[in-house]
């Protein structure tokens, strides 16, 4: 059987070279949008070349030229969306909506990955401001998908463990202390980290697969279903040193909010219902929807002990 097709709109990015590497790995023929307003960008221009070099195909498209993007999706069978979605970089959900319109259009699409990849919006109808703007755009994004008849594939990935486990599970930290950590509350509410090019080959592994047509895709690496706590404890393994431990309750991280830009306060969002809720394991995954582990087993996870030793 031919594989798939694939286009990946925004490989340039943190998730997205990723994705590009993981779909060229499982022999797609991979075809990487990229836009004219990319100007001077020097970094992203020397990153498509070498994604041309490893026999990717680039292709040309705008969000601010409807038949292009058109075009793009009309060579391909599958179209996964990488653009950002965290507003300390830079927010650009709604966009996919003109790729909505752009695959409708097309007709030829078998699948559409979203830029999902993190908590699944669809179970943060609750979140606070600002943070929720990010699920919000989301879930427009979904409605719009599911209205237009196209066929999808929703990825849960919880926390990049970059993110996550780089700064003990701190915000605005992303390289681990040796010295000292600050736990939220006691420590032991549960997070999942996974790391990035896992994400990435699990999000190729479901393009071709039955089983994920038209379902979210929680990625739940058993092992790494950890607290901050015990993430601390696996770091100070790691040094061979106890740290320095003192912690901050619900209140005073939300009053420690009110005295950020705009775009930490979402970020600040995101880890409160994270690390003070336990929003990402607080519920069973349904018989509507599947968990990627499961699904494929051969896939050999990193684990937040394996991928904490790169920081020693």
């Amino acid at each position: 059987m031919n594989k798939s097709k694939v286009l990946i709109v925004g490989g340039t990015g943190y998730l997205g070279k990723r994705l590009v590497k993981a779909s060229l790995s499982e022999g797609h023929e991979t075809y990487v949008l990229y836009r004219p307003e990319i100007g001077v960008d020097i970094e992203k221009v020397q990153l498509l070349l070498s994604f041309k070099e490893q026999g990717c195909k680039l292709v040309s498209g705008s969000f601010n030229d409807h038949m292009s993007l058109v075009n793009a999706c009309k060579l391909v069978d599958v179209v996964i969306c990488a653009i950002s979605g965290v507003h300390i970089r830079s927010h650009q959900i709604l966009l996919q909506l003109k790729l909505v319109d752009a695959i409708k259009e097309a007709g030829n699409i078998k699948r559409f990955l979203p830029s999902e990849f993190g908590t699944d919006p669809a179970r943060m109808g609750h979140a606070m401001e600002p943070g929720r703007v990010t699920f919000d755009d989301k879930m427009e994004v979904r409605k719009a998908i599911e209205e237009a008849g196209i066929p999808f594939t929703y990825i849960s990935a919880n926390c990049f463990a970059g993110y996550f486990l780089g700064g003990l599970c701190q915000p605005g930290f992303i390289i681990p202390s040796t010295h000292s950590v600050v736990l939220f509350g006691d420590g032991n509410v549960k997070g999942i980290y996974v790391d990035e090019d896992d994400i990435a080959m699990y999000t190729i592994k479901t393009i071709e697969d039955p089983r994920t047509l038209n379902k979210t895709v929680y990625i739940r690496p058993p092992e790494n279903i950890q607290s901050q706590r015990e993430v601390v404890q696996i770091w100070e393994k790691l040094i061979g040193k106890e740290l320095h431990k003192s912690s901050i309750s619900a209140e005073q991280f939300l009053t420690l909010m009110e005295g950020q830009s705009y775009e930490e306060k979402v970020g600040m969002t995101h880890y409160y219902h994270v690390c003070f809720e336990g929003c990402l394991t607080n519920f069973e995954i349904g018989e509507e929807d599947v968990e990627a582990c499961n699904l494929y087993p051969q896939i050999k996870y990193t684990t937040v002990h394996e991928y904490m030793k790169r920081y020693l």
